[in-house]
This record gives structure tokens, C-alpha cells and sequence, in this order.
């Protein structure tokens, strides 16, 4: 299990244990946090579970596939370093202290 920090884009912060073998994206659903979509449900067919990753963790996160790069194309403002897809990181323990930014909005 890993605890998150899902910060939205007001500030406001939300920090949740996680489950190993969910998503990130799943751990936001499954704790009502506000400011991920995730339309799609996590089939990586939508950019609206995307969040900005807090430097410190951007280079501890496995990289990013090309269907994760395509999708982001489609993100609200993305960060070419910074912005991932939430539905496309696995939680491990490793990821116990990961911080994410909600983006201003979810297009």
C-alpha cells in the first residue's frame, strides 16, 4: 500500500492509502477525490485522469509508453516532463509518498 497526495488545482490536498496492483487513477476514484475524470475508466482512450507529477518523483516512475504520449496530446495544458496519466501508473510500494497535481481542468 502506498499513501498519495492528490493536490487539486486550488491547493487543497487529499491524501489517500492506495492499494498495490491499482492505479492511481483508481485510488482517486475509489476515494472521491475531485479533478480526475478518468472518462475512459482507464483504458488509456482519454487524457481526463491526467495530473502533474511532482518533480521529485518524476524521474522514480517507470517512462511513459506511446500510447500514454498520444493520449497527452490531448491533455489541458500538458508539461512534456511533468504530466502523466493516472490511469497508467501501477501502485507499488515504491510509490508510497507520491505527490500529483490536478491540472486547472480535464478536457
Amino acid at each position: 500500500m502506498a499513501k498519495i497526495t492528490y493536490v487539486e488545482h486550488n491547493g487543497t490536498e487529499h491524501v489517500v492509502d492506495v492499494a498495490n496492483g491499482l492505479t492511481v487513477m483508481e485510488g482517486a476514484r475509489d476515494n472521491n477525490i475531485p479533478g480526475i475524470e478518468a472518462d475512459c475508466g482507464g483504458a488509456c482512450a482519454c487524457s481526463t485522469c491526467h495530473v502533474y507529477i511532482d518533480p521529485a518523483w518524476v524521474e522514480k516512475l517507470p517512462g511513459k509508453d506511446d500510447m500514454e504520449e498520444d493520449m497527452l496530446d490531448f491533455a489541458y495544458q500538458p508539461d512534456p516532463v511533468r504530466s502523466r496519466l493516472t490511469c497508467q501508473i501501477k501502485v507499488t510500494d515504491a510509490l508510497d509518498g507520491l505527490i500529483v497535481q490536478m491540472p486547472e481542468k480535464q478536457i
